[in-house]
């Protein structure tokens, strides 16, 4: 519910506070003295792009703050959660303001925020009717959600649009599938070969360092044994040894006709053969060690160049192939149960459209139901207001599938007997229109609570009991919600709970515009005017007090 008003400097307003209240909010004025200005200082406060002279002219910006009683208002408090703006305990202060340079800067709880933060808030706090209203009652952009909330098929739209989501799951999941095998399929001799090729080769992680550490080795033990043969060679009897030897047999040939001379040579020979053997075994030991077989050295880098050129050839690292056909294995898997499981996917899509179809039938069903109580409901509204000759029709058509069904909804009237129907902004004049967007406001308002509406001379173009029928019905509204309205009938002035006047003042040259709240006497005067005119009679004083006794 709206609470305040505080207006500076915007348009021909320099100072303006207004306080309002529960039920209904009257505005009264001539013609020209400036009733549309407050209703564009809300919309401008609320995010509405505004009049490009929006700002009084001398005045170095315009300011609007707007108050509402927000408590309970679960929407609103969503929208305060999200932009992460200040619950201030049911409380919501906005304020805008606007140079004439156009620059616009908006606050929310005494903290900035965006224009579309702003005009979320406006759908949640605020509902706008009248001749112009091309956005609430006459888009037919709007009338499905409309009649589905006057149904009460909240429950219904939900499940419709959770199997709409399902179905779609279903559907991408197929179609990937779908995908997936043909992409598959194109690629499935090239798997078989080269899951055959590996599978065959089995390499293992970490088999291409092993078998390359492995090379190296056998490759130094080869070149390593020669120099070691060639050594044992030296010390053999080919050798060392066998000169050694010869050395000892001659020298013990000798030794008799010696006198003994040829002990110390023999014996030093001999401790030089004692070590030459223990350096012959030595050597024939290291020798061993180092004994490669080339064969194995030939067989450790076929495999070796086997992984890594079966690596190269598929673009991975030798360390990787053992995972990679992995990979292809599975890929192949899915050829081979692709079928199966697409067979699987197209059951749950069948599954999920039999779903789809019960839940957007049944919403079908409330909303042909709903559509013919809103229809008698309408014609039950506009016969006080002089239109019973007048046809509405909800017409429900035939619509894509979607997350909100399968119909389309659009308002349709024939004003006359015998004339066709058609779209309300098409068919109906200034004062018809008027008639029956108020209609149909007071059989759609479902969400009244916390709600501030705004009329806008709704009732332009009509009198006598049609207007006094228009200003009962905006008070059964009031009854549920507040409301505000611009009105030039005394009959729907009368029903106010609160009025305020609103006059253009030319001072100093300046023309500004003053709203001033109306005492019960200046009230009666106020209506008077509205039935006489400038001069205010006795009798219009007199109709005026019964029109405020009701």
């Amino acid at each position: 519910m709206l609470l305040s008003l505080s207006v500076r400097d915007i348009i021909l307003i320099d100072r303006l506070e207004l306080s309002f209240g529960p039920g209904l909010n009257v505005l009264t004025g001539e013609t020209g003295a400036g009733k549309s200005i407050l209703l564009d200082a809300l919309g401008f406060a609320l995010g509405h792009r505004g009049r490009a002279d929006l700002v009084r002219a001398g005045a170095e910006k315009g300011e609007v703050v707007a108050e509402f009683d927000v408590a309970g208002n679960a929407t609103v408090a969503a929208i305060l959660d999200e932009a992460d703006l200040p619950d201030e305990d049911g409380v919501l202060l906005i304020r805008r303001t606007n140079t004439p340079e156009g620059r616009k800067t908006a606050w929310v709880n005494d903290r900035r925020c965006s224009g579309e933060v702003l005009r979320l808030l406006s759908a949640a706090l605020v509902e706008i009717h009248g001749q112009h209203d091309d956005r609430g009652l006459l888009d037919p952009k709007g009338h499905r959600d409309l009649l589905d909330a006057y149904a009460g098929a909240e429950a219904e739209r939900a499940a419709v649009a959770e199997a709409w989501r399902g179905l779609g799951a279903a559907r991408r999941a197929l179609k990937a599938a779908q995908q997936a095998l043909e992409a598959a399929r194109a690629d499935e001799e090239f798997l078989r070969h080269a899951i055959d090729e590996l599978d065959k080769l089995a390499p293992e992680a970490g088999e291409d360092a092993t078998l390359d550490t492995q090379r190296r080795r056998m490759q130094a033990a080869i070149r390593l044994g020669e120099d070691v043969a060639k050594a044992d060679e030296a010390l053999g009897l080919q050798g060392a040894e066998g000169p050694l030897n010869d050395a000892l047999r001659w020298l013990d040939g000798a030794a008799a006709g010696l006198d003994g001379l040829a002990d110390a040579p023999v014996a030093a020979i001999e401790r030089v053969l004692a070590e030459l053997g223990e350096a012959q075994a030595g050597v024939a030991a290291l020798r061993d060690q180092l004994d490669a077989d080339p064969y194995e050295l030939e067989r450790v880098e076929e495999r070796l160049f086997a992984i890594r050129g079966l690596a190269r050839k598929h673009e991975v690292q030798p360390d990787d192939l053992a995972a990679y056909a992995d990979e292809m294995r599975v890929k192949l898997a899915e050829i081979d149960g692709g079928a199966e499981r697409i067979d699987d996917l197209g059951r749950a899509v069948k599954e999920a459209e039999v779903a789809y179809d019960a839940a957007a039938e049944k919403l079908g069903m409330k909303r042909a139901e709903a559509a013919k109580r809103l229809d008698a409901a309408m014609q039950a509204e506009l016969v006080p207001l002089k239109m019973e000759r007048s046809i509405f029709t909800t017409a429900i058509t035939p619509a894509p599938d979607g997350p909100e069904g399968r119909e389309e909804v659009t308002f349709t009237v024939a004003t006359n007997p015998g004339a066709p129907a058609g779209p309300i902004n098409r068919i109906a004049s200034g004062g018809e229109l008027s008639r029956f967007l108020l209609a149909l406001k007071v059989c759609l308002t479902t969400r009244a609570d916390g709600l501030t509406m705004i009329f806008d001379e709704i009732d332009r173009g009509v009198g006598g009991a049609t207007a006094d029928a228009v200003g009962r019905r905006l008070a059964a509204i009031a009854e549920r919600a507040q409301v505000l309205v611009v009105t030039h009938s005394p009959q729907v002035a009368a029903r106010g709970a609160a009025h305020w006047r609103i006059a253009k003042e030319i001072e100093d040259g300046m023309t500004t515009t003053r709203v001033v709240p109306l005492d019960p006497e200046e009230r009666t005067d106020e209506i008077a005017r509205m039935l006489s005119g400038e001069t205010i009679s006795d009798a219009a004083r007199e109709a005026a007090r019964t029109l405020l006794a009701g």
